[in-house]
């Protein structure tokens, strides 16, 4: 006979019983790894010299964990798109929590096939990932759905998942196994992202796992945490390893540049964004020059979830940049304005593009991989008046990193299924300012003000020639970033690095 709390739904009745199951696990007695015996070991199923499917599998004595577990947004559903857990015959039952840094699905897209397969662990996450993970997951089925293509996961997954979240706060300690405690640190890259601190074992090892971060100060959040208790490993993101970002201020000047310039010709600037993030951030950017008359004030079509995830924003003022917070707790919403337009439905996409006079259009995919910033691109890019400004980092392989190197023609399949050539006649910028990843100095500056100093630094997220080349840059420079002999490691997939033995 089954037993439910009296007055409680299903659903919270599960809770409560997952909750309580959570906590027998992880406060159990040590077994394997007393007396002295423990290791630790990882092992990358993804993210390892490229961009995407970030994914690396945490083994101790004890415990079987995942940091993060995402897929490559440009790779469509073959095996390159999703971490290589298979390949380890490792099941998703297996596996005793998963720790996800950010929203994005690069690092969070793929966690509901995990309860599709058997997994009923824990996923620690803050508050803020983990209503915007639902409504990028929920984005994603929708839109796989509209193209005819099979997701590896259902809406029912993800609701499984949602009831296994456990959201924390940054910098509170957490044991989430029997021999590894959690703390959450400030990652600055997107609302809620955070770095993972991991003490396993009783001073055993020390590992940070830095997710994606942004260590300078934007005008959605502040920089990314430095100081942790004890560091014996990072393991850093390197996505501009080898590029030097302008000033945010003049990223700024020249968006506003390119959107008055546009407008003086009549054109339309078509923006596409990822919905979480640089979206938010060209919303303030743009509310406030209008404000101020830096711009002409025209229609600003937003379409997507780009509203819906900035209503997550504003419910998480405490997280946000001091003068975002500040203006949010005063009752001034920086992210809207009078000319914002929220556009639902895909008819007035035409529309928008054919009628008269400037116009700005925030959309997403940031990638062009799909979603209604492709649809406007195919209708304003034969019109040289108009301008697609790109503001955020176009993975290798997408159709936004062919057009940002210089495609001139792209062909897309139309709805009766023949081929139909796009001419590229817009102009085409790319702004790397805006970015929410570190660049070559932010990144060594990272490095220089980490404390304490990690011993092995492993380096992921990036293209296999940009993170080779800042492996070379972190040795050669150790002196000046105060390193001393640590060593440096570039890890490709199913690479697997035993940190600490003791057996």
């Amino acid at each position: 006979m089954k037993r439910s709390w009296p007055g409680t739904s299903p659903r919270a009745n599960y809770r409560l019983k997952f909750l309580r199951s959570l906590g027998e696990a992880i406060h159990r007695d040590v077994l394997l790894a007393k007396d002295g015996n423990n290791y630790v070991r990882i092992t990358f199923l993804g993210g390892a010299q490229e961009v995407g499917r970030s994914a690396i599998l945490l083994e101790t004595a004890e415990s079987t964990i995942l940091l993060d577990f995402g897929m490559n947004p440009g790779r469509g559903l073959t095996p390159n798109t999703f971490p290589r857990l298979d390949l380890l015959k490792i099941a998703p039952e297996d596996i005793d929590a998963v720790i996800v840094t950010h929203a994005h699905l690069d690092h969070a897209g793929f966690v509901p096939y995990l309860f599709k397969y058997g997994f009923r662990g824990a996923v620690y996450t803050t508050e803020a990932t983990r209503d915007l993970m639902v409504l990028l997951l929920k984005d994603y089925l929708e839109i796989t759905e509209r193209e005819g293509i099979e997701p590896p996961f259902t809406l029912k997954d993800v609701e499984k998942m949602l009831l296994h979240t456990v959201p924390l706060k940054y910098e509170v300690v957490t044991d989430i196994a029997p021999d590894i405690r959690l703390t959450l640190y400030n990652a600055g890259h997107i609302l809620g992202s955070s770095m993972a601190h991991l003490h396993i074992g009783n001073g055993f090892y020390n590992i940070v796992y830095t997710g994606d971060f942004k260590f300078g100060r934007t005008r959605l959040l502040e920089r990314a945490d430095y100081k942790f208790p004890r560091v014996d490993a990072i393991i850093m993101e390197s996505t501009y390893g080898t590029s030097e970002q302008p000033r945010r201020e003049e990223a700024e000047e020249m968006l506003l540049r390119i959107i008055a310039e546009t407008c003086q010709r009549d054109g339309k600037v078509l923006i596409p964004t990822l919905s979480i993030g640089r979206a938010q951030e060209i919303m303030v950017i743009i509310a406030d020059a209008m404000r101020q008359n830096r711009i002409p004030t025209v229609p600003v079509y937003i379409e997507g979830m780009v509203l819906e995830a900035t209503a997550i924003h504003t419910a998480y003022p405490d997280l946000l940049s001091r003068d975002l917070g500040r203006r949010l707790r005063e009752g001034e919403n920086p992210f809207l304005h009078d000319s914002f337009v929220k556009i639902e439905g895909k008819e007035p996409r035409t529309e928008i593009a054919e009628s008269p006079g400037p116009a700005i259009i925030i959309a997403t995919s940031g990638m062009l991989t799909g979603g209604p910033a492709v649809e406007y691109f195919k209708l304003l890019a034969p019109n040289p008046n108009n301008s697609l400004v790109f503001v955020s980092y176009q993975v290798e392989g997408t159709l936004g990193r062919r057009v940002k190197d210089g495609a001139r023609e792209v062909a897309f399949v139309n709805e009766r299924g023949k081929v139909e050539i796009i001419k590229v006649r817009m102009q085409v910028y790319a702004i790397e300012g805006f970015s929410g990843h570190s660049d070559r100095r932010q990144l060594l500056d990272y490095l220089r003000h980490v404390e304490p100093k990690p011993s092995t630094i492993f380096l992921v997220h990036g293209e296999k020639s940009v993170i080779q080349s800042f492996a070379n840059d972190i040795t050669r420079l150790r002196p000046k970033i105060y390193l001393g002999n640590a060593e440096v490691k570039v890890p490709s997939i199913l690479d697997s690095y035993t940190l600490a033995f003791n057996m």
